[in-house]
């Protein structure tokens, strides 16, 4: 165990114990901030697999240069089973659509109700575990590819769905899967960025570096393409439930976070990566890329938080540093498994 993972495992296990605490004595405090970097994180290992299995079609030096990344973040996907074990727990609380009482109002009880929930996350977890596998093997990614990248979509979609947008079970969005894949992939490129640019290995050319701008460049306007036209058609038409899902997120203190999602997770990026003299900069595609990282985990707490009771800043700070420092272990023994040990990565090396 390198001393990097040892001090992640440590502060995993201390934010860890955190949070039980929170589930002992406030435990209705605990479930929503977990919920939310439950969410922020999911993004992660599934927005990894895509980019392999992406790259497994088109190849391209963007993916020899991420691989060991990806993988990285792909083998952070164990955590789901813990963070399951938490939601599960918690489901009664965060999903009124659970309760016997309060589906009369609710349209959509066919699809909302546990029975079929509880199947949906066994398929969830098949799907995710197998290509989770088969992307760590690397061998014949070419060929499961096309199927594989359908079912990811599917599943995302539906499990963003399942994870956040029924926290309001009268909220409708033919979009919301869409946009969370979309912001997924976006994690996933830009994490596996800052692993690659900043573990000490060679850097990539001019053009490699240039490459990676521009898809990076090309996530952003995909993701704030969709979310954009979510929030125009439901201004447009003036739909009231939807209106109201969006009221709770755009007054007060949740206001100033939309105003901060749409400069730092769209302007900013848009315009430091649009630029040609500064798609070849590496301090500026870093910087890009950790604002685009932080801004997902912000949307996340800005999608689950915002008109839930009271909670403790300090839980929603240990939930996310367990899957931070977890997932940064996690990544590391991945890495040292593969033949890339921090400091000695390659963008060849992932084949090993």
């Amino acid at each position: 165990m390198t001393r990097t993972e040892g001090m992640a495992w440590g502060v995993a296990v201390l934010a860890g114990l955190g949070v039980l605490g929170g589930l002992v004595w406030r435990p209705h405090a605990v479930y929503g901030p977990w919920l939310a970097a439950c969410a922020a994180w999911l993004g992660w290992p599934l927005g990894s697999m895509a980019l392999i299995l992406v790259h497994a079609l088109t190849g391209g030096r963007w993916g020899e240069i991420l691989r060991p990344a990806l993988r990285a973040g792909v083998a952070t996907l164990p955590l789901g089973v813990p963070a399951l074990a938490i939601l599960l727990a918690g489901a009664g609380d965060l999903y009124p659509w659970l309760h016997a009482g309060d589906v009369a109002w609710n349209a959509n009880r066919f699809y909302l109700n546990a029975p079929f929930a509880l199947a949906r996350i066994a398929v969830y977890a098949v799907v995710w575990g197998g290509l989770g596998a088969l992307c760590l093997r690397g061998r014949g990614l070419a060929r499961i590819a096309p199927a594989g990248l359908i079912l990811l979509a599917l599943t995302f979609s539906f499990a963003a769905i399942d994870l956040t947008e029924s926290l309001d079970p009268r909220f409708s969005s033919s979009a919301y899967g869409l946009i969370a894949s979309a912001g997924a992939g976006l994690l996933a490129l830009a994490l596996g960025l800052l692993l690659a640019l900043l573990e000490g290995g060679p850097r990539p050319d001019r053009e490699a570096m240039r490459d990676l701008a521009r898809l990076l460049l090309g996530l952003t306007v995909v993701w704030a393409y969709l979310d954009f036209m979510q929030f125009l058609i439901v201004w447009q038409s003036n739909l009231p439930i939807e209106a109201a899902w969006y009221g709770r997120r755009l007054h007060g203190g949740w206001g100033a976070v939309a105003a901060g999602i749409v400069l730092l997770h769209f302007l900013l990026p848009f315009v430091l990566l649009m630029l040609a003299p500064l798609q070849t900069k590496r301090p500026v595609i870093l910087g890009a890329a950790g604002v685009l990282v932080v801004m997902e985990i912000m949307r996340n707490l800005w999608l689950v938080l915002p008109g839930r009771a009271s909670v403790s800043v300090m839980l929603t700070g240990a939930s996310l540093l367990v899957f931070a420092a977890a997932g940064v272990a996690l990544g590391i023994r991945s890495m040292v498994r593969a033949g890339m040990a921090p400091g000695d990565m390659t963008p060849g090396g992932a084949h090993a």
